[in-house]
């Protein structure tokens, strides 16, 4: 290790020898002038006598100048050194060294001995340096083997704390089982000696029957004999046999009197009652009578509430039809009065509105009346006007310009869709759709100048009667609503149409 040296204005150099070439051997020489080297004591009190002398002697001579200079270096090099930090030790060791050295440097004679063994502590201490540092992981590594160890131990000790809680109520439960089998068995011991007493008691039991069935006999036997004894004394007396005879007779009399008694009184009072049974049954009767009364009038009283019940929340309920029908009427639009259609017009027109809402709803009577409205409107129109020419408009609706209006009935419209449709069926194999198909009948039939008014007068027609199934159908076909696929069948080579939902 590396060794510092300060630099202190006391110079070591300034130590100086004695004035007679020789290092001062103080306290030693001082002990030599004092103690007396041919004097042996004789006894413990001069030894101690003599050692108290020597303390006493010691403390009047002074120090030498030298070692007092060394001990005021020494004490001033140690205060001026900071021993806060952590190698303190270090720090504290050097003044000792370069006292040492200064001993090293004045003392010629032994400079090789006292510099070996400076040397040799120096390298005695860095190898200490050297090992403490090698072993500074090591002392990581013990430190963290050691945290792992006391983990392992706690993680056992909170296992062994689990098993030993295990044990402990299991011990704890073998005792319960230990003292409820010796209350078994103390139970089936005094069982065992009550079963003893028992046959005891039985053997007792049996054995006094029989003593008494013994005295009975006994005494039936003793009785005998005393009856034998006074019919022999009786039969010695002599017996009055009228007498005898006379009461036999009284008594026969009296049994047949008590007898039709007893029978006259059973056929008087067979169905009669007694009066305390009758008492106690008509008690019977009006706590019953009672009870079953006051069960009716409280099931009579529930059925009362119940019924309250129901009236209130009936009337609630009421009460709040009530309300939403006021609300309903105050709100909401009124059903139109049909009837007024049919009372302003003249009487044809009447029968035949009579005859278009029979059978029909509001919304389907909206449709007709507004049928009637737009065909009422399209007589009236002279010309159509054109929808132009873009990609967007029907092919068989492209003009600009005025159209004439033809004015058709529905029965001549109904007549053009039809052969249009029984031509389209004739001409399916083409595959042709039926916007091109109804344009090129139109131009076919009519002409080019004359296809485009038709066009337009039977698409307003199909467009404003909706109530007619052929305009209807015929109109959704064309607008594309609907597809139609045309099927021939083999057997029968008739048609048959299906509208396909898009």
């Amino acid at each position: 290790f590396a060794v510092l040296f300060k630099h202190n204005s006391f110079s070591l150099q300034s130590f100086q020898l004695s004035a007679r070439g020789q290092w001062s051997m103080w306290p030693a020489f001082a002990a030599g002038q004092t103690v007396l080297r041919n004097h042996k004591p004789c006894s413990l009190m001069s030894i101690l006598l003599c050692l108290h002398s020597n303390e006493q002697a010691l403390l009047t001579i002074p120090k030498p100048r030298h070692l007092e200079q060394l001990e005021s270096y020494l004490r001033k090099e140690l205060q001026t050194l900071d021993l806060t930090k952590g190698s303190s030790q270090e720090l504290k060791l050097q003044p000792y060294r370069e006292i040492f050295e200064f001993f090293i440097d004045n003392f010629k004679t032994y400079k090789p001995l006292l510099s070996a063994i400076k040397n040799e502590y120096e390298a005695t201490l860095a190898h200490q340096k050297e090992t403490i540092r090698a072993l500074e992981p090591l002392k990581a590594m013990v430190t963290t083997v050691s945290e792992e160890c006391t983990q392992q131990i706690l993680a056992l000790q909170e296992k062994e704390k689990v098993e030993i809680s295990t044990l402990k109520q299991e011990k704890h439960h073998l005792l319960k089982f230990i003292d409820n089998m010796k209350e078994e068995k103390s139970s089936l011991q005094t069982q065992v000696n009550k079963l003893s007493v028992a046959e005891e008691y039985t053997r007792y039991l049996q054995e006094y029957g029989a003593r008494k069935l013994l005295l009975a006999k006994l005494n039936e036997m003793h009785n005998e004999q005393l009856n034998v004894k006074q019919h022999q004394v009786q039969g010695d007396k002599g017996e009055d046999v009228v007498k005898l005879t006379l009461a036999l007779k009284m008594a026969r009399q009296d049994l047949t009197k008590a007898q039709v008694k007893l029978n006259a009184m059973t056929a008087e009072y067979g169905d009669v009652v007694p009066r305390r049974d009758f008492e106690s049954l008509e008690k019977k009767y009006s706590d019953l009578l009672q009870e079953t009364l006051r069960k009716d009038f409280e099931q009579l009283h529930e059925e009362y509430e119940t019924l309250l019940e129901i009236h209130r929340e009936t009337a609630e309920e009421r009460d709040s039809f009530h309300t939403q029908l006021q609300e309903a009427e105050r709100s909401h639009t009124p059903r139109p009065n049909w009837a007024k259609c049919s009372g302003a017009t003249c009487t044809q027109h009447s029968f035949r509105w009579g005859c278009l809402a029979e059978g029909k709803s509001s919304n389907q009577l909206v449709d007709v009346l507004l049928e009637e409205i737009g065909t009422g409107v399209l007589k009236e129109m002279n010309v159509f006007h054109g929808w132009g020419k873009g990609d967007k408009v029907p092919v068989y609706l492209r003009y600009e310009g005025d159209i004439k209006n033809k004015k058709p009935t529905k029965k001549d419209v109904v007549n053009i869709l039809k052969d249009i449709w029984r031509e389209k069926i004739a001409l399916d194999q083409q595959q042709s759709s039926l916007p091109e198909f109804f344009l090129s009948y139109l131009q076919k039939k009519y002409g080019d100048a004359s296809a485009v008014e038709w066009s337009y007068n039977l698409y307003e027609y199909m467009r404003l009667c909706p109530s007619n199934h052929i305009m209807s159908s015929f109109y959704e076909i064309l607008t594309g609503k609907v597809g139609i696929v045309v099927n021939s069948h083999p057997a029968s080579h008739g048609v048959a149409r299906q509208f396909i939902n898009h």
